[in-house]
């Protein structure tokens, strides 16, 4: 009888297997769970997108390709002719706003970006201490920060008392006080993926550690670097908050930046606030010039990128 029930009870191996093989199907489970809940928070997202740019599509193309005398033409004034002076007028385009768009984010990206760089890069390669965590909590504070804060800042400190008058200048410091911790932070984080050892073989070699950031360090990460610069840009290009305090903008072509200065954000902003259907359609046609310019510059630097590293 003992006999008979010792072989009828289960080894404690074969319990062992049984048990892992439990864990492993309810970690199946899981894992698959898991997975399909990530690929609906994809799709979610990735509709949403296809949502915004659809109906910047539809509201736009029939402002951009009107219909005259039964033929779909291309309004091309909306990038040669500056806006009318009656609000209800189809004639007119955006030029103004175009050029000083590129005019502000320029300007502001020539100092900008070595700031940033130069900070991002004393961070990650030289910043220990103290005064490093200060200089990434101030970073973090200024990304933080609502862009109409950054445009207050500006207009009471510059525009009231240093120029006295709204202006250009004062514009492209408000950007460029967006931009430097945008670029500080994303390439700092970007500079510290590269392996020490790398520095520490170009230090070997006799390589003086400025010239071990230079040449090895920066090549290394080059496309991320890229993108975080561009990253900024696009953040800029499409601010309307700062420069409605700063820059007030203008219906005329003004290559003057001791004077207001049009932009597209701003054109956009003031026909869409409009009672005329005119005005409100050359808005979606300047938000998709906006999209579409982020949208060439993404992929651009994407492709720069992707081909330099096929090279390396």
């Amino acid at each position: 009888m003992a006999q008979a029930q010792a072989l009828n009870t289960p080894d404690k191996r074969e319990l062992a297997v049984l048990a892992e093989r439990v864990r492993y199907g309810r970690r199946q489970v899981s894992n698959r769970v898991f997975a399909a809940l990530m690929f609906v928070l994809t799709m979610i997202s990735v509709a949403l997108l296809f949502i915004i740019v659809a109906t910047i599509i539809t509201h736009a193309i029939p402002v951009l390709f009107p219909q005259v005398d039964g033929l779909t033409t291309f309004n091309i004034a909306f990038f040669t002719q500056t806006p009318p002076g009656d609000l209800s007028s189809t004639e007119g385009g955006y030029a103004q706003a175009i050029v000083g768009s590129l005019e502000i984010v320029v300007v502001s990206a020539l100092v900008a970006v070595p700031l940033g760089l130069g900070t991002a890069i004393y961070l990650a390669e030289y910043g220990y201490g103290r005064f490093a965590e200060g200089v990434r909590f101030v970073l973090g504070l200024m990304a933080g920060l609502p862009s109409i804060v950054i445009g207050i800042v500006v207009w009471a400190a510059l525009v009231r008392f240093v120029f006295q008058a709204y202006n250009g200048w004062a514009g492209a410091i408000a950007l460029m006080l967006i931009m430097i911790p945008i670029i500080a932070i994303s390439v700092e984080s970007i500079l510290k993926l590269v392996p020490s050892t790398l520095r520490e073989a170009g230090l070997a070699l006799g390589m003086p550690r400025w010239r071990v950031i230079l040449r090895i360090v920066l090549p290394t990460v080059g496309g991320g670097v890229t993108t975080g610069v561009m990253l900024a840009l696009a953040r800029a290009l499409g601010e309307t908050a700062p420069l409605l305090l700063t820059d007030l903008g203008n219906n005329f072509f003004n290559f003057d930046l001791t004077q207001p200065v049009g932009a597209l954000p701003l054109q956009v902003y003031n026909d869409a606030i409009q009672a005329y259907p005119a005005a409100n359609g050359k808005s979606w046609v300047g938000v998709l010039v906006l999209v579409l310019v982020v949208a060439v510059v993404s992929a651009a630097v994407r492709y720069v990128t992707r081909k330099s590293r096929y090279e390396s």
